[in-house]
């Protein structure tokens, strides 16, 4: 698995397209080895299961020097894992401090993703951020501030976009294959509900203060960190910015919408009321109306012809189908006599035909994790750049907020901004706890 540089340079030379929104000029290359024969230095925060995974999945690019968790037990193990001789820290800033890192992997909780991705940027590093790339739409207006400001790359962790189903999915819809896109259904998925949970001692080897971050200060309860923060508006934002993260993106995407949002957004839910539960909705629903009138529904649940999570596509000729599993729809089985010429791969164009065929999650990480490294050199926009991932994480900040307000808002795409809305305005951005604003 050791590739120098020269040897990927070859292998994926033209890897990567450049489009309107490459920030980068190429001046900035303190990110890419110096020699040839030099290996990226990768700094990676955040090490439970999904920084795991990315951390793997980059090793065929480089070199894990350095491993932050606020988890003692966390931070060791992954040392160990990956050949104990990156030094391990505790506070990602003295990781970001440290000389001779030349990317970093953000693999935290979500409420900690914008901070430490502008963080980085703004100390020359190149950084691969898992989704969801924000907490709140003021902060995803931040990190594209400081992303033009620093014209580092950063590739966001929303996967799909490198899996062959969805790219497929996306691609048929541009290529006119449903005729006319009118509208898109999203089923996800039911939130997790729990509680109450009795407040505990915190782990000796745990530093909750810093996992907190800029939310409030609470007592510790086991059931609010690791896997399961997203089960709390306070970290995340439930099946809403977890899958929708991922589907929301697809469906924006293959409406050819990535880079604008919705003008009129809905949502009905149903919230818990028990002090120390989970605290996502108990069953929610959201429609989403474009200017160009198509329009996006998102299900919490299968229901009538909606029978499996993943995106519905709809068009005056057809629909298509896809999910993690299934590319389905009679203009996909026209396919066998019809197929797509190449030159009607629209979304991305990515020479490395053999990454564009690969399906399944580990395989997707791997061409997105390739994607990354292949524009790293190039200085080119990665296939999902933050402006796209912003915008489409907006979905999911405006459906969770337009349940809580519980009436039709009308939204300004251009401006980011409610029109005559100031309960919802107040929840674009949330209070942030001192000593961990967002700069």
């Amino acid at each position: 698995m050791s590739v120098t540089r020269r040897q990927f340079l070859a292998a994926t030379a033209g890897a990567c397209a450049f489009t309107p929104y490459s920030w980068t000029s190429g001046a900035e290359e303190k990110a890419v080895p110096r020699s040839p024969n030099d290996r990226w230095r990768i700094g990676c925060i955040g090490m439970r299961y999904q920084g795991s995974v990315i951390a793997r999945e980059a090793l065929p690019y480089g070199d894990i020097v350095a491993i932050c968790d606020v988890d003692r037990h966390v931070r060791e193990q992954a040392r160990a894992s990956f050949g104990s001789t990156a030094q391990i820290f505790e506070n990602y800033q003295d990781l970001l401090a440290k000389k001779g890192i030349d990317v970093v992997l953000i693999g935290t909780p979500d409420h900690w993703h914008a901070k430490m991705l502008i963080d980085a940027c703004r100390a020359g590093k190149d950084v691969y951020c898992e989704k969801p790339l924000t907490l709140t739409v003021a902060e995803g207006q931040r990190v594209c501030d400081v992303v033009r400001e620093t014209s580092r790359v950063v590739q966001v962790g929303t996967w799909q976009r490198s899996d062959a189903r969805f790219r497929r999915a996306v691609e048929m819809v541009h290529a006119g294959r449903i005729g006319t896109l009118r509208r898109m259904v999203v089923v996800m998925g039911k939130n997790t509900q729990g509680g109450p949970f009795t407040p505990q001692p915190v782990p000796r080897h745990f530093n909750w203060d810093l996992w907190q971050g800029q939310t409030p200060d609470v007592p510790y309860l086991s059931e609010r960190s690791h896997y399961t923060f997203r089960w709390w508006y306070e970290y995340s934002g439930g099946e809403m910015t977890d899958t929708g993260a991922h589907h929301l993106d697809i469906a924006q995407w293959g409406a050819g919408l990535q880079h604008s949002g919705p003008v009129e957004i809905e949502g009905t839910a149903r919230f818990p009321t028990v002090e120390n539960s989970f605290n996502v909705a108990v069953d929610y629903h959201a429609k989403y109306r474009y200017a160009n009138g198509v329009e996006l529904e998102v299900l919490d649940s299968p229901r009538g012809d909606y029978n499996r999570d993943g995106i519905m596509f709809e068009g005056d000729d057809g629909r298509i189908f896809v999910n993690r599993g299934t590319l389905a729809g009679k203009p996909v089985e026209d396919l066998a006599s019809r197929p797509l010429r190449r030159e009607d791969f629209r979304v991305y164009s990515d020479d490395n035909l053999d990454r564009v065929e690969r399906m399944g999650k580990i395989d997707a990480i791997k061409n997105h994790m390739g994607n990354f490294f292949d524009c790293t050199i190039s200085r080119k926009t990665p296939i999902s750049d933050v402006i796209s991932q912003h915008r489409s994480v907006n979905l999911c900040h405006l459906g969770n907020i337009a349940m809580k307000v519980g009436t039709k808002l009308t939204w300004n795409p251009e401006t980011e901004k409610f029109v005559d809305a100031p309960t919802a305005t107040k929840l674009l951005k949330r209070d942030q706890r001192k000593g961990f604003e967002i700069g």
